[in-house]
């Protein structure tokens, strides 16, 4: 799936970068990796599970989303809101 870092992010000098197959992502901060975002299976749908890469800590809310891309949405949502933007 072709991702695109969101505005909001871009807005306090972060990228949101792919890795090779596309089930994790991470968030970027002066180049250096901060958050990371991976789609996961959950009950028949997707999950996105979000935490800090420094010290593991989640800031998911366990939602389950019909298709990756709208897990990866979701995800990228908690993390605004964990972050407070």
């Amino acid at each position: 799936m072709a991702v695109t870092t969101p505005e909001w992010l871009t807005a306090h000098g972060s990228e949101l970068r792919a890795n090779h197959d596309g089930t994790a992502y991470t968030v970027h901060f002066a180049g250096e990796p901060q958050y990371l975002l991976m789609v996961v299976p959950a009950e028949g749908k997707f999950a996105c599970r979000v935490s800090q890469t420094v010290n593991g800590k989640r800031f998911d809310k366990g939602g389950v989303f019909p298709s990756p891309d709208d897990a990866l949405r979701g995800g990228l949502e908690d993390l605004r809101h964990a972050l407070g933007w």
